[in-house]
């Protein structure tokens, strides 16, 4: 079996290491564990229930949610039917998800709860098929089209039998953004791409499944998929779910992951975070705090060119630095769940060099990786790339494959 697509390394991870825990998710205060050999069960149980309602090769699951495991066996479900998951950024405003949605029309949709059900609403839209993970407020709904989510595993006839229906040139993801004009931009990944960024990702950083990771963004962003999903099939580490956003720093100090893969707004959030946590200017805590900081900030090296981490150096034993380590940098890192961590990874745009110094006297290495993906304007049909990574490009696609583009994406031409 060919191990490059997501569906055939999520397989080759139950047969190899079923009994392991893949995933781990918060709920009410307490951590639940699936194991390889149960997320896979439950992706072919839902495999033929998104068969059963019409699901084929080529569409697109559509994914209003937070992060949560049922998006992510959701996502992998219909990816083994040879589909794509096309996750929408919730943490945009609501008037532009909203329009967004109206300009997609998604045929099939994953839904947090009632709040993520009622924005199909608002959009005036009739998904042929609506399943939904919270049924707080939904216990009532008779409406055909929709389906709880473990009421969802029940009716399947039969877990799908088929190996996965997906070649490793199909498109995994669609990503989907709204410009201020009102265009639809679209960024799609094939399972090829995604799994060359992961290996390339385990290679640098040397990932094993002795690694733990926390999903916070849902892999609302490319970035995500590639850096956190790729590499969680590829080395076969456990995946954390927070119970919400608003809990997940807690929940991260709780687990103290070994892989972060955050972006500028998230480093800078902990950057706050730590900063509210120092003590009051003028005192000797604070004094304290600062010469520890110095020292340690003193003591490491400048950040390495390359993407690779930096060698250990063999210094001698410095009762200073053993001191600043103990009785604040380490209570710090602890503050924002980095007491374990080891592959800080910065997915897009760059932090300030400041934060950088902060973080590095913290003796947290942040490495950035780029997004280097191709972003397409859909406009009367067609589609128009205008983003490269970082570079901006005004070049006309071909028709050929700005239909795929669009067809793909579940946009109707």
């Amino acid at each position: 079996m060919s191990n490059d697509t997501l569906p055939s390394l999520l397989q080759a991870q139950s047969e190899q290491r079923g009994a392991d825990v893949a995933i781990r998710h918060k709920q009410l205060g307490i951590w639940h564990a699936l194991r390889w050999q149960d997320a896979q069960r439950e992706v072919l149980q839902l495999a033929a229930v998104l068969r059963e309602r019409g699901f084929n090769k080529g569409d697109a699951l559509f994914l209003l949610s937070h992060p949560r495991p049922q998006a992510l066996l959701l996502q992998l479900a219909a990816q083994w039917l040879g589909g794509l998951a096309a996750p929408v950024d919730l943490l945009v405003e609501r008037t532009v998800t909203v329009q967004l949605l109206q300009k997609l029309r998604p045929a099939f949709v994953f839904a947090e709860g009632e709040d993520e059900v009622a924005l199909l609403a608002e959009a005036e839209l009739a998904p042929r098929l609506v399943i939904y993970a919270d049924r707080r407020g939904l216990a009532g709904d008779a409406q055909a089209s929709r389906l709880d989510y473990a009421d969802a595993l029940k009716l399947a006839a039969a877990p799908l039998h088929e190996a996965p229906l997906v070649a490793p040139v199909d498109h995994a993801f669609a990503f989907h953004r709204l410009d201020a004009g009102g265009l639809v931009h679209l960024q799609t990944i094939s399972h090829h791409e995604l799994l060359n960024e992961g290996r390339r990702l385990l290679r640098q950083e040397n990932l094993s499944a002795a690694d733990e990771a926390l999903a916070a963004r849902a892999f609302a962003a490319s970035g995500h998929a590639r850096y956190l999903l790729a590499p969680w099939l590829l080395a076969g580490f456990r995946l954390n779910f927070p119970e919400n956003l608003a809990t997940r720093d807690n929940d991260r100090r709780e687990l103290g992951p070994t892989l972060v893969a955050g972006t500028r707004e998230t480093y800078q959030r902990l950057e706050s975070l730590v900063q509210q946590r120092l003590p009051q200017a003028g005192t000797w805590r604070r004094r304290l705090v600062d010469w520890a900081l110095r020292t340690s900030s003193a003591a490491r090296n400048p950040p390495p060119i390359s993407l690779k981490p930096a060698a250990k150096s063999h210094r001698r034993f410095s009762l200073p630095l053993t001191l600043a380590h103990w009785l604040v940098i380490s209570p710090l890192r602890d503050v924002i769940g980095f007491s374990r961590t080891r592959v800080p990874l910065l997915v897009g745009e760059p932090l300030p060099e400041s934060s950088l110094r902060f973080f590095r006297s913290l003796g947290i290495e942040i490495r950035n990786w780029e997004e280097h993906a191709y972003w397409y304007v859909l406009e009367g049909g067609r589609a128009r790339v205008v983003k490269r990574g970082p570079s901006s490009l005004q070049v006309q696609a071909s028709p050929s494959l700005a239909a795929a583009a669009i067809n793909t994406a579940g946009i109707p031409s």
